[in-house]
């Protein structure tokens, strides 16, 4: 039986030791950059640079800040304009700055964006120089293709960078796990809000900006729910459709990617509109939810992800070729605020799935906080999802969001 985890004892930020989260977070990174004899990490992407550094950017357009992150040296943090100019004095930590150079993937054009990259690249290695790294390998986060090639053009030994980051961002520090815990409880306002504006008539979009606002006032940084309904319940739909709800429909509203300092939640609650759940209904519900349990059970210290992945079901239960048809559907993963591409949920390590987890299992370790989904229905007729988020402590699994989950909400 999964257990709930301790509650908080505060609403927000004054719960959190900011300066120790950044300390321990990076000290976490030197760990792994030393153990992989990678002295220095060149890491772009706005939530990557926030947890090497602790800045927090609007990315408005892509690799606009970034930074050079070093295993035994500070940190030089390249900053765009406007976070070059104010920032410095509001971040004592950081002792090197640097004008950012971003060519937002060509707008200028071939020429202009060459010159910048080539200036770019050129700055990278003066400062490689300077601690005499310029031979070294160079660990690269955020870059790839045509910035990878001129940073080689300067002679310098690129490598991955991002399992650096995956790797140090694994297992999350106690103020990480209270991140996590403040973004998971400020999800039940948004579907408690969802309770009060879904009504027969009102399009998705509606009642989803009121629940985005729900979030915001509850605290969220960055807010995020959709509002799915009726036959586009299943298998699943992220995609844009409008729809008006209608009297006896069934709803599924995610949450994920709303933020608190930086670490986003993964979460998805399900709803029927006006109306008690059908026999069948109930059914999808508790295979679903007792599948997720069984999964989550089997995250503790000692197991691997492979023993988790063996209660989803294969992709051919309903009717799929290929564990791709649900990747991203059914499956668990860690959460945080390390995010290697470009999205909105920051994905973490480790991953469960029938794809992956069999051939490559990952062992499960306290600290990890993670979030499993799934769900159940028929195609064009309606179905049901649900995700959960967890720690793993040495003694197992303990749900983080403590908003109902044992079976369908009823919207009155």
């Amino acid at each position: 039986m999964v257990k709930m985890a301790a509650k908080l004892t505060f609403v927000g930020r004054e719960g959190i030791d900011v300066t120790r989260m950044r300390e321990e977070r990076t000290a976490r990174v030197r760990q792994v950059m030393k153990q992989r004899n990678i002295p220095a990490l060149l890491a772009t992407n706005a939530p990557n640079v926030r947890f090497l550094t602790d800045l927090d950017w609007w990315e408005f357009q892509p690799r606009l800040c970034y930074c050079l992150f070093f295993a035994e040296h500070d940190t030089v943090l390249f900053g765009h304009a406007g976070a070059y100019q104010q920032m410095p004095d509001l971040m004592p930590w950081i002792k090197h700055w640097r004008i950012g150079r971003a060519w937002m993937d060509g707008i200028a054009g071939d020429a202009a964006t060459r010159e910048d990259a080539e200036l770019w690249a050129s700055e990278i290695r003066e400062e490689l120089e300077k601690r005499k790294l310029a031979g070294e390998p160079l660990g690269v986060v955020g870059y790839e293709g045509f910035a990878e090639e001129v940073l080689r053009s300067k002679g310098l030994k690129v490598v991955a960078g991002g399992p650096v980051l995956l790797e140090a961002s694994r297992i999350k520090t106690q103020d990480e796990i209270n991140c996590l815990k403040v973004v998971a409880a400020i999800c039940g306002a948004g579907w408690q809000r969802a309770l009060q504006v879904i009504r027969p008539g009102v399009f998705a979009s509606d009642a989803a900006r009121e629940i985005q606002q729900a979030l915001y006032e509850a605290g969220a940084e960055t807010p995020f729910a959709a509002v799915v309904s009726g036959p586009m319940t299943f298998e699943r739909n992220l995609c844009s459709v409008n729809r008006r709800i209608e009297w006896g429909d069934l709803v599924y509203i995610p949450e994920c990617g709303t933020s608190f300092m930086g670490y986003t939640c993964c979460l998805y609650r399900s709803f029927v509109m006006g109306r008690k759940p059908t026999s069948r209904e109930a059914d999808w519900y508790k295979r679903m939810r007792e599948r997720i349990e069984r999964v989550i059970d089997e995250m503790r210290p000692g197991k691997t992800t492979a023993d988790a992945a063996q209660h989803f079901p294969p992709a051919s239960t309903w009717g799929f070729k290929d564990e791709a048809e649900v990747l991203t559907i059914e499956w668990g993963h860690g959460v945080g605020l390390v995010q290697i591409s470009p999205g909105g949920v920051h994905y973490n390590m480790p991953i469960i799935n029938r794809l992956w987890s069999f051939k490559h299992p990952q062992p499960f370790e306290p600290g990890m906080v993670m979030a499993v989904e799934s769900c159940e229905g028929e195609h064009r007729v309606g179905g049901v999802r649900m995700e959960d988020m967890v720690i793993i402590t040495p003694n197992g699994a303990e749900y983080i969001d403590s908003f109902p989950r044992d079976e369908i909400m009823v919207i009155e």
